[in-house]
């Protein structure tokens, strides 16, 4: 996920409970985490599943893209 100017963080971490199912708490600590950092991780696993989950970003207003991760 990426910071943006647009969408209020109330609204960020809405989007993150209703989406991913995450706790009240974790969805705010991830939203800060994008406020501050201008980025956080919210999602990984596969490809076909971080394509789904970016979609959804998307589809929501929000800005978010995938990358593979080097192990």
């Amino acid at each position: 996920m990426w910071n943006d100017p647009v969408n209020l963080m109330t609204y960020v971490s809405y989007v993150f409970r209703s989406h991913f199912g995450f706790s009240r708490a974790r969805a705010e600590e991830l939203m800060l985490q994008v406020h501050h950092n201008g980025k956080a991780i919210v999602f990984t696993g596969s490809r076909e599943e971080a394509e789904k989950h970016t979609h959804a970003m998307h589809g929501w207003g929000l800005q978010a893209t995938f990358e593979k991760v080097d192990n």
